[in-house]
């Protein structure tokens, strides 16, 4: 099965600003290469159309260890209850789909 993520346009979630572009820029600086390579990638892809929505899945992943976060990238592990959320499983979703990963496991 084959994965394409589609950003659905929100009317609730309004586009991220230059500003609060730059300052998510900052806030994914990650220690190891191999995170700061996903989500450099993420960002070349989805920038242009990136929203609050999406803004608050990728802080909440930006607030777990770097180990932690590779495993979800890598798809080793999935996002446990207290980590998951709508927004989250999304930018996941989004950011495997960047770096090469296979998006879904079913």
């Amino acid at each position: 099965m084959s994965y394409t993520a589609t950003l659905a346009p929100d009317a609730a979630s309004p586009k991220l600003t230059e500003r609060e572009l730059s300052k998510l820029h900052w806030r994914c600086r990650r220690g190891l290469l191999e995170n700061d390579l996903f989500i450099e990638q993420f960002f070349m892809r989805f920038e242009p159309e990136l929203t609050q929505r999406h803004a608050q899945g990728l802080t909440a992943l930006m607030d777990l260890a770097d180990n932690d976060l590779l495993d979800l990238l890598l798809c080793r592990r999935e996002p446990d209850e207290t980590l998951a959320s709508a927004e989250l499983n999304e930018v996941l979703s989004m950011l495997r789909l960047s770096g090469g990963t296979p998006a879904l496991r079913t």
